[in-house]
């Protein structure tokens, strides 16, 4: 078992609660309220600033060029057509970006920030991994979907699923599966417990969105 698959395997229940949960079933099967998905792209598109930041980290902490270059490749792919759906989505949804962080929000914005701020690589990949690969085992069961969907729904879809995704998500394991054998058991320990938290306060937020977050007019 890998380092990646035994994290997953420790935080078992979240990570299926967060990855099957009714939230993501009602958006794809296109039954999920306009309110309750501007409301989660709202609060989501407030992630982007400290996630950009955190894998921007990520990439000048890797260890050579040729582990720095899939991470920058993806820096631009979030700066670039992620970026332009949430604007776009926001828009059809005619909502505004939200000024105001939900508590859900903000944990995870500060565990993003906390990991930067660390210093340490295997921290820093701890999130940026659950980040990538909790959404990848969400969406990619839909990915067929996404095409008879309104695009706010379907490209949410196909921006986490499909193969390079999935490219993307084997790498920063693969980053992490390598930095653990580097890593004593202190800190196996601390990328353990990020790890742990950073998916129960993902499950904590598909949590909020299915009961709604509220819309900021």
């Amino acid at each position: 078992m890998s380092a990646t698959e035994h994290l997953k395997a420790h935080v078992a229940d979240d990570w299926h609660a967060a990855t099957t949960h009714a939230f993501t079933d009602a958006l794809a099967d296109g039954t999920l309220s306009k309110d309750k998905m501007a409301g989660y792209l709202q609060q989501d598109y407030l992630f982007v600033e400290s996630f950009v930041r955190l894998l921007a980290s990520a990439v000048a902490h890797a260890p050579t060029l040729a582990d720095a270059v899939p991470g920058a490749q993806f820096l631009g792919l979030i700066c670039g057509a992620e970026n332009t759906y949430f604007l776009r989505a926001l828009e059809a949804l005619e909502v505004p970006q939200a000024d105001e962080a939900a508590p859900e929000t903000q944990a995870f914005q500060q565990l993003m920030d906390d990991a930067r701020h660390s210093g340490r690589y295997e921290i820093m990949l701890s999130v940026l991994v659950v980040a990538e690969w909790l959404y990848l085992d969400w969406a990619t069961p839909f990915e067929d979907r996404a095409d008879d969907l309104p695009f706010w729904l379907g490209e949410w879809i196909t921006l986490h699923s499909g193969a390079g995704f999935a490219g993307v998500v084997a790498y920063l394991r693969g980053q992490l599966d390598a930095t653990w054998e580097t890593l004593d058991d202190a800190a196996r320990m601390e990328v353990k417990e990020t790890f742990s938290r950073a998916v129960a306060f993902e499950r904590a937020f598909f949590d909020a969105a299915w009961s709604g977050f509220p819309v900021a007019r």
